[in-house]
């Protein structure tokens, strides 16, 4: 089930139709999503998979 009010796992925003947001499966273990506002893209924030521990951007 897809979440009502998805959030930044780097900052913890709320990014329901932000502009430059994104969403994508774990580069490594591709089990869980991560959700990224653009400001936490463009900055380079640190975000961690809770499945496998994985951090980036590199």
């Amino acid at each position: 089930m897809e979440e009502k009010n998805p959030k930044c796992g780097s900052c913890n925003r709320r990014i329901a139709n932000e502009a430059g947001s994104v969403k994508f499966k774990c580069p490594e273990c591709s089990k869980h999503e991560i959700i990224r506002c653009k400001d936490c893209r463009v900055k380079a924030v640190k975000y961690t998979c809770p499945a496998c521990g994985f951090e980036g951007p590199n």
